[in-house]
């Protein structure tokens, strides 16, 4: 952003100007007022006001200049050599991210901290009340202020006129790749033949002679984008660690959309890679960087972004990972709990239809889940939008896979299946759940799953849990913690639970239960529980939820006799043997 010089400063207006002026001399502005008894008082500190002209669409607030008209500098040593620090404090207590930075007439310094403006439907709150100010003081925002600001609807800004854009400011050649890509997404070979006017016409992008914003970012000419929207550029920084600051190439794209995404895309490409995935019939590649997911990324980051914020869209390029930055926070609505079951708005919906109908996109709207699904499909770790916030949307993809048994999995099951049952995302986060041990949110979905072959259950009613079957371990080649999970005999039970009842003295229902989770059948816990206490091993106390099982007496005396019968396996001490689990909770174990 462009700073503002002491000349500017010294004559600006604080209420037309939006900007607070503090002397800041001696003790400097209290940062959050935590010194003061009074709430009226302790607003009166630097977080109170960058809430408050957050709140009232953006300001500066400025330390070591006189209040009072034409302002003098006074100067002022507020976080000196701690900038950086306090734009971090501020960002941590309030959200808000600002820009500090410092200006000096001789040798008396200025502090400006420059506080961007809230987004649409936004409020800020400092002790959780939202600011405003008032004359020359800090107060509450009164009820019609908030409501009005909380009803706000987003306009769509690709949809407004571009007053000084006229048809001959327009691209050609990005015009005929737009008529292309809608006549083949369309099956509508004829629209290639139509007259640009017509083109434009017919996809809203023109009213008339007039020209709306999408038409300048989609098929404008470079050079009037860089007149009129030059924080519509990309940057493509590529650096060779992720600890590098400066970077080893960085390039511009400055072209309309339906040039520069091609070229865009290329340039990420050139340094990209496959892993190879090798193992008896599962042969195939997974690039560093998917190109669906890519695309999808950038198509979201030029179509969602608030093109009246002055910052590019910014792409970290390094081996192991991509970040991806745009301005404007998350369309009105969205936030990082609702990412993929929101039905949202585009903040530019023009734009967002137009590259829709086109198929740059399969529907007007966010594509975050495509990006999650394939990603966690080819067994990386799941996209991260967690450092976004109000301001910015900050998407980090990995290309490291980390789960090739899982990519091996997903990818024979995606070609075993027909179109209409593949797998969805919420399948994929289901199958991660039920991998991590947590109990799946949709059991319909899982019982399904469980019907198709990908899931196995274990237990019953409020003890039923699924893990995965025995052909996904077969597909990701690991048989071995199939085998550690299932096929349990009584003398593995046992080897688990005598050092439980050792340390703990007595065990619950449900104490077994989780000891045993996903290995045995409920079947097989019960009969293995008789014959401890037929064997006089375990005595039970109590009865029904109430139920414990305790070591006793007689095992005490008898420890010995008890290990050295369980070396050849507890089900021998009665006729039988020991047998394998088949892992199914269907009544064909055994009863010893």
């Amino acid at each position: 952003m462009q700073q503002l010089t002491i000349q500017q400063l010294k004559m600006m207006r604080e209420s037309e100007d939006h900007v607070e002026f503090k002397k800041g001399e001696g003790g400097n502005v209290q940062y959050d007022g935590s010194n003061k008894n009074k709430a009226s008082d302790r607003r009166r500190c630097i977080l109170g006001y960058v809430v408050a002209l957050c709140n009232e669409g953006g300001g500066n607030l400025v330390i070591g200049m006189h209040d009072q008209y034409p302002h003098q500098v006074i100067g002022t040593t507020q976080a000196k050599d701690a900038v950086g620090q306090l734009e971090s404090d501020i960002y941590r207590d309030v959200g808000i991210r600002p820009h500090v930075y410092e200006l000096y007439e001789g040798d008396k310094r200025v502090l400006v901290i420059n506080v961007p403006g809230r987004p649409v439907g936004k409020v800020f709150k400092f002790e959780d009340v939202p600011l405003m100010r008032v004359g020359e003081e800090l107060r509450p925002m009164d009820d019609k202020t908030y409501l009005s600001i909380i009803q706000e609807q987003e306009p769509d800004f690709s949809q407004k006129i571009c007053e000084c854009a006229t048809i001959a400011d327009l691209d050609a050649e990005a015009i005929a790749i737009m008529k292309r890509q809608y006549a083949r997404k369309q099956n509508n070979p004829a629209f290639v033949s139509i007259s640009d006017v017509q083109a434009l016409s017919d996809l809203s992008l023109i009213q008339g002679e007039k020209v709306t914003n999408a038409a300048v970012l989609l098929v404008g000419k470079e050079e009037f984008i860089h007149r009129v929207y030059p924080q519509a550029k990309v940057m493509l920084e590529y650096r060779n660690t992720e600890g590098q600051i400066n970077f080893d190439s960085r390039k511009v794209f400055g072209q309309p959309f339906f040039k520069m995404i091609d070229l865009l895309w290329n340039e990420i490409n050139l340094r990209n890679g496959n892993f190879p995935i090798r193992e008896g019939a599962y042969i195939f590649d997974i690039p560093f960087f998917n190109e669906d997911v890519t695309r999808e990324a950038l198509n979201n980051a030029i179509a969602h972004r608030n093109y009246l914020l002055e910052s590019e869209t910014v792409i970290k390029q390094y081996p192991q990972k991509m970040e991806i930055q745009n301005a404007g926070g998350f369309p009105h609505g969205v936030t990082l709990e609702n990412l993929l079951t929101v039905s949202s708005t585009p903040r530019n919906r023009l734009l967002a239809d137009v590259l829709s109908k086109t198929g740059i996109v399969e529907r007007s709207g966010q594509g975050i889940d495509k990006i999650i699904f394939n990603t966690l499909a080819e067994g990386k770790a799941k996209p991260d939008y967690s450092q976004s916030d109000d301001f910015f949307v900050r998407l980090v993809i990995s290309s490291a896979v980390q789960y090739e048994g899982f990519a091996r999995f997903i990818k024979v099951v995606q070609q075993e299946l027909p179109e209409t049952r593949m797998l969805t995302i919420f399948d994929i986060l289901l199958f991660i759940d039920v991998l991590k041990g947590n109990k799946p949110h949709d059991k319909a979905r899982a019982k399904e799953l469980m019907e198709l072959g990908y899931l196995e259950s274990r237990g019953k009613t409020t003890s039923q849990h699924y893990i995965m079957s025995r052909r996904y371990y077969e597909i990701s080649g690991d048989l071995a913690a199939y085998s550690a999970m299932t096929d349990w005999d009584y003398k593995q039970m046992w080897a688990v639970f005598l050092p439980f009842l050792e340390k703990y003295t007595e065990a619950t229902k449900k104490d077994i239960n989780k000891l045993f989770s996903g290995r045995v059948s409920d079947r097989q816990i019960r009969s293995f529980l008789e014959i401890l206490k037929k064997e006089g091993a375990v005595e039970q106390v109590g009865e029904n939820r109430w139920t414990k099982y305790r070591l006793t007496g007689t095992y005490v005396q008898q420890k010995d006799f008890y290990n050295k019968a369980l070396e050849i396996g507890l089900a021998e001490l009665r006729k039988g043997g020991p047998k394998v689990n088949d892992g199914e909770d269907d009544g064909d174990d055994p009863v010893i």
